[in-house]
Order: structure tokens, then C-alpha cells, then sequence
């Protein structure tokens, strides 16, 4: 039953997210219309708004070639793909195919709606806690972000239940300790409806009612008046155990329309007094730590600001918008580079195993030339950016996987860097400077 709730949950999700493609269009049966491929890199350039290669066709080649695309992609963000093989998804394996999807939801819904609660609920975001060094104990720790992403995920559903909480905690006895039986009551879904929308719906009321009836009205409301799509059905909710995936992922949908919500304008004006009177203090730390670093270099006055304005913990929200914000006004073509660059940082970021065995290393490192050859066909940088990129590549993240038979890894290492490098140089030969002159680069910043 479980498998049938996620199948059902995640296809009408689907749906719901396809209906932004152009042209939109629906699926029936999910484990079936993934094994073509272009469902998935459909469903994946509407979330993450960029244009993915794919083969037009169907043939089995094509198939293939699109969900290789496709989790060559997933990888290229960092997303760790256990167990998930091609193969398996054009087979249309339901529980691989599941899990395929549930990352997805996870990463590109749960994940990025939560992302703006870490810092209201004090969870580790990534994007709230890091900051700016070079330092060689900061390069020790950019090797611990796959644990870190690790934590964050805990921390993210951690933050989407204490929100619900936060929610259901304006109407007394209405207790919300997990996504799972919590919810059979439909209580809690028609509690967050009533915080988000006064008046829609009598909670006295429905105290008296049966589960179903509960949530039967709770999907209902949601449906027609807050345009929530119907993931779930009353019989997928009123049992012993419901699913908590597929839970989360309609809850989800509660978040996300509240951050649609149009503020008044007294709370938008508290806001802005708000932010105004800290920015005003902030400006007094910052006017007395210019005095103390007089003498420093501009790097330190920067890195002692990062770190003075990521340690205000109640504004890191702010500050968060505000970097998003910065990094997108870069002037073109350089916006296009900071896109480019954090998907090669999150490439560099990424742990590699301690692989004993020299033929699974091999093959852990095949999958990651395969990520990284896909980002130098994106790449639109100099080619001394490009050379240095390829050269730490080689030479620093290869040497974390440790072996035991070192000849036949170094065989194999050899031509492996010799191959790829051949590649580079001769695409480097024909390259025009799209972007002029290290001055014209250095001038188009400073004018910014």
C-alpha cells in the first residue's frame, strides 16, 4: 500500500510541476513514461529553469542517452544516487523509480522551501553558515560536505515540521509530532488552512467529525481555494501508518503558499524598522572594525565583515537574499559564469569513498569524468580557468581515493587524465576569447 500512495503522490506532484512546461501535458502511469527519459529531463529543466542535452528520439539508445543525461545532471548538484542505475529505470523498477523521484521532490521542493526556515528555526543551511575562506582548514572542510548535505537533509524536514507545528500551535489541542499518524485526523491540514486563511474553515466543528470527513474537506479546500494541487485521497491518510514521503511532499505545498502570501503593509513597514535599525547597528561594528584592520589586508576586512554579519544569526535570512540577490546582478556574460562556477564547486565539494577495491574506484571515478567532462561542454570561461579547473581536478581530486593494487590504478589513472586532457587541449585550440582581454574582464568589474 505503501508503494501505491508514493506511485499516486508523486504522479499527480508530477503533474502538478508539468503543468509549467511548455506545452504542459499530464502522465498516466509513471513507472512506464519515465523509461523514455525525456519525462525526467522535462520535469527537471521546469525546476531548475536551465536547458538540458537530450536525443529526440525513442529508440533504446535515445532512452538510455536521456536518463544518463538526466542523472549526470542530479550528480552535477551533488545529489548522491544510491543505488539508482539506468538500467533499472528503464525497466521501470517501481522502487528505484520512486526513490529517483523522491530525491527529486526531496532536493528541488522540500529542500528549497525549507531552506528559508533554517535560519528562523536555527537549523545548519549550508547557505546560512558558510562563509568565504581559503584557508587550508576550510579546504579540509569543503571535503565534509556530502556529510554535511547529509545533516541538512534531517534539518530540512526538521524545519517543515516545526513550521507545521508553528501552524497547528494558534489552535489548542491540535498536536503535530511527525508526517505520519499525526496527520489522520486531518486536524492538523485543516489548522494550517485556518492560519492561512482565516474563515475557510470551523475547527470546533470538526473536532466532531470523522477522520475521513476531515480530510475529505481539508483536500478539498485546499484544492479550490488555495489552488493546492490533491496529492493525497482520505483512505491514503486514515490508516495505522500513512507514508510519511508522501505526506511531507503536500505539506510541502502548504509552506509553499504561504511564502506566496501578500504581507500587509504594517507588517511589511515592522519589517523594514526592522531591518533598518539593524543594519544601523551593523554599520557601527563595521565602522570600528575597518579602524581595528587599518592595517589589513582588504581580503581580512572582508573575511572579519563575512564573518561579523554570518555570526547575526536572527538577520542570516537577509543576508542570504541579499547574496542571491548580489551574485545575479553580475553583468553579462559574467552571470553566466557564477551559474557555471557553483556547479563546479559543488563538483569539487563532493567526498569521494575509500575505496580499497581498484575496479570500484575506477568506476567511481569514471562517473565523476563524466560529470565533469558534461560541465567543460558547458563551460564559456578562459581557458586559463579552464586549464587550472583541469589541473586540480587531476591532481587533488584524485589522490583522495586511496587502493591497495596502486599499478593497476595508475594504469588506468594514466590514461584516463591522458585522454581527458588530450580533449581539453584540442578544444582549447580552437576557442575563440569570447570575452576579450584579461583587462577588458578586470575593467567590465570594476565599472560594476
Amino acid at each position: 500500500q505503501r508503494e501505491s500512495t508514493q506511485k499516486k503522490t508523486f504522479t499527480s506532484w508530477i503533474n502538478s510541476i508539468l503543468a509549467k512546461h511548455t506545452p504542459p501535458y499530464v502522465i498516466s502511469d509513471l513507472y512506464t513514461d519515465i523509461q523514455q527519459g525525456h519525462l525526467l529531463l522535462d520535469l527537471l529543466e521546469v525546476l531548475s529553469g536551465q536547458h538540458l542535452p537530450r536525443e529526440k528520439g525513442f529508440n533504446t539508445f535515445q532512452c538510455r542517452s536521456n536518463i544518463e543525461n538526466a542523472l549526470t545532471f542530479l550528480k552535477s548538484r551533488s545529489l548522491k544516487l544510491i543505488n539508482i542505475h539506468v538500467a533499472d529505470i528503464i525497466e521501470g523498477k517501481p522502487s528505484i523509480v520512486l526513490g529517483l523521484i523522491w530525491t527529486i521532490i526531496f532536493h528541488f521542493h522540500i529542500e528549497e522551501l525549507a531552506r528559508t526556515l533554517a535560519c528562523t528555526y536555527n537549523q545548519p543551511s549550508l547557505d546560512c553558515s558558510s562563509a568565504v575562506d581559503s584557508s587550508p582548514k576550510a579546504s579540509r572542510s569543503a571535503h565534509k560536505s556530502a556529510k554535511v548535505k547529509e545533516r541538512w537533509k534531517m534539518s530540512a524536514t526538521k524545519a517543515l515540521l516545526l513550521w507545521a507545528k508553528e501552524q497547528c500551535s494558534l489552535h489548542s489541542s491540535i498536536p503535530v509530532t511527525d508526517f505520519k499518524s499525526s496527520w489522520r485526523s486531518g486536524l492538523p491540514f485543516l489548522a494550517i488552512i485556518q492560519t492561512l486563511r482565516p474563515g475557510l474553515v470551523d475547527l470546533e466543528k470538526a473536532k466532531g467529525r470523522s477522520n475521513k470527513e476531515n480530510l475529505k474537506e481539508a483536500f478539498k479546500i485546499a484544492e479550490l481555494e488555495l489552488n493546492i494541487p490533491r496529492l493525497l485521497e482520505p483512505e491514503d491518510v486514515d490508516i495505522m501508518n500513512p507514508d510519511e514521503k508522501s505526506i511531507m511532499t503536500y505539506v510541502a505545498q502548504f509552506l509553499q503558499y504561504s511564502r506566496s502570501l501578500r504581507e500587509s503593509e504594517e507588517d511589511v513597514q515592522e519589517k523594514v524598522r526592522d531591518a533598518t535599525s539593524w543594519l544601523a547597528a551593523q554599520e557601527e561594528k563595521l565602522a570600528k572594525l575597518l579602524v581595528d584592520t587599518e592595517n589589513e589586508t582588504y581580503y581580512q576586512k572582508y573575511k572579519v565583515s563575512c564573518i561579523l554579519y554570518l555570526t547575526a544569526s536572527t538577520k542570516r535570512n537577509y543576508i542570504n537574499e541579499w547574496k542571491v540577490k548580489l551574485d545575479q546582478m553580475l553583468p553579462s556574460p559574467l552571470d553566466s559564469i557564477e551559474a557555471w562556477l557553483q556547479e563546479v564547486e559543488h563538483l569539487q565539494a563532493e567526498d569521494l569513498p575509500d575505496l580499497q577495491d581498484p575496479f570500484k574506484a575506477m568506476f567511481a571515478l569514471r562517473e565523476m569524468i563524466v560529470i565533469f567532462k558534461h560541465l567543460i561542454h558547458q563551460c564559456l570561461l578562459y581557458p586559463m580557468i579552464l586549464s587550472q579547473l583541469l589541473e586540480h581536478f587531476t591532481v587533488c581530486r584524485f589522490s583522495n581515493i586511496r587502493f591497495t593494487n596502486s599499478n593497476t590504478f595508475l594504469e588506468y589513472h594514466y590514461g584516463l587524465c591522458s585522454a581527458l586532457a588530450n580533449e581539453v587541449m584540442s578544444k582549447l585550440n580552437i576557442w575563440d576569447m569570447k570575452y576579450g582581454t584579461k583587462e577588458s574582464v578586470e575593467s567590465l568589474l570594476e565599472d560594476w
